[in-house]
């Protein structure tokens, strides 16, 4: 399913246009960016739950030379998905 598929069913299971979805889920969204962005994380009761790690800096090796490379620290997004999910 695909972003406008997404909205689609919103639109029909919540009984509003396919616009005011669309808004509704990128207000979701955005909201969901900004904690992560801010190192907070996202409960959602049945569904599960988004939270930001820091990876650390660590060496690698380039597959085609074979070289070792510096690979840097950053942020990354984790979902683990609630109890009720599937």
């Amino acid at each position: 399913m695909n972003k406008t598929e997404l909205v689609k069913k919103i639109a029909e299971k919540a009984g509003l246009s396919q616009a005011d979805s669309k808004k509704a889920l990128e207000a979701t969204l955005e909201s969901v960016k900004e904690a992560l962005a801010a190192n907070e994380s996202v409960s959602l009761i049945g569904f599960g739950t988004f939270s930001a790690t820091e990876r650390p800096a660590r060496q690698g090796k380039n597959p085609r030379t074979g070289e070792v490379i510096q690979i840097a620290a950053k942020k990354v997004a984790k979902f683990k998905a609630g109890a009720g999910l599937i």
